[in-house]
């Protein structure tokens, strides 16, 4: 019933979705690995790094945004300005303010209580918060199949980064990693709910948006703790920070925006933990890390469960399509 709508007023189908938000996943995942080289190489600190995050990816967007504006047609123009001033400016800044909060409550959490205990409950309660929210609000119903990715999900992630681990909970991390997952919860269902009814921007003028409030509101927080980098290794920082903006953000997040209005928001949200798997991967391979039985156990939980509700996304699209096709 509200596939079609979903399907033409997006012109995305859900199977590129699913493939935008997988692809997503996986550069978010190099984020955290470019960013501990970074940290080796520079004295540049969480909040300075996501402000030149958010600030170079709003200028790799601008510049693609003006590329793709040459070869947009007219009807493309017309709907990308569609609705009121107003509204037009009330979701912007909504989807902006749920990312700003996203991102620096998250860095917050790992300065608090560290890097484990912070991925484990931002990752952990996201997806819990995204499916209460789009049972609640959206009407988007999980189903039993659903409800035991989910649980798999969460289970590949807490076996994925506690295994092992020494982990210190600290009362102020928590509560800022608990902040973090709901503003991606918003961000999430916000994103879904605008798809969902033909009212989502393009992905790329979402991002923008996004990055370029980010970077307001980051700003004197960046400069506050130090803004550039002291480093006798400075084209190396510079093209650590390049690749950072370049693709887990400006790409990542496009792609992120795009395939979130068109699939449902637990689905998304169980996705997008392929962030820990992609960065586990990473630390394995690249950065001479130790693989462990934990490792493997939960990037397989975690693996298995995408496969599941991605499977189970693009068999209901279809069901839907052919059950459209009928009418």
């Amino acid at each position: 019933m509200s596939r079609p709508a979903v399907v033409r007023s997006t012109g995305l189908p859900v199977g590129r979705g699913l493939l935008y938000l997988i692809v997503a996943g996986v550069a978010w995942g190099t984020a955290g690995a470019a960013a501990s080289l970074v940290y080796v190489a520079s004295d540049l600190g969480p909040l300075a790094l996501s402000f030149w995050r958010c600030a170079g990816g709003l200028l790799l967007l601008l510049a693609a945004g003006r590329c793709m504006r040459t070869g947009r047609t007219g009807k493309g123009v017309e709907t990308a300005v569609r609705g009121s001033r107003a509204v037009r400016v009330a979701r912007v800044l909504s989807t902006g303010l749920a990312f700003t909060v996203f991102q620096s409550a998250y860095f917050a959490a790992v300065e608090a209580t560290g890097l484990t205990v912070a991925t484990v409950i931002t990752l952990g309660a996201g997806p819990v918060f995204i499916a209460l929210g789009a049972r609640a609000l959206l009407g988007e119903r999980l189903g039993i199949g659903g409800i035991g990715a989910v649980v798999g999900a969460l289970a590949g992630l807490g076996v994925l980064t506690l295994g092992g681990d020494d982990a210190s909970v600290r009362t102020d991390g928590v509560f800022m990693a608990l902040l973090s997952a709901a503003a991606y919860a918003v961000m999430t269902l916000l994103t879904r709910w605008l798809g969902r009814d033909g009212g989502g921007d393009d992905p790329v003028v979402t991002s923008a948006w996004s990055f370029g409030i980010g970077s307001v509101c980051l700003l004197p927080l960046a400069l506050a703790e130090g803004i550039l980098p002291h480093t006798v290794e400075l084209t190396r920082v510079v093209w650590l920070l390049v690749y950072v903006a370049a693709v887990p953000t400006a790409l990542a997040y496009a792609l992120y925006f795009a395939g979130a209005a068109v699939v449902r928001s637990a689905t998304v949200s169980v996705i997008m933990l392929l962030e820990p798997v992609s960065a586990a991967v990473i630390a394995v391979v690249l950065l001479d890390e130790r693989l462990t039985a934990a490792t493997v156990a939960g990037t397989l939980l975690l693996l298995a469960a995408v496969v599941g509700l991605a499977y189970g996304e693009a068999r209901e699209a279809a069901r839907v399509r052919r059950a459209a096709a009928l009418v």
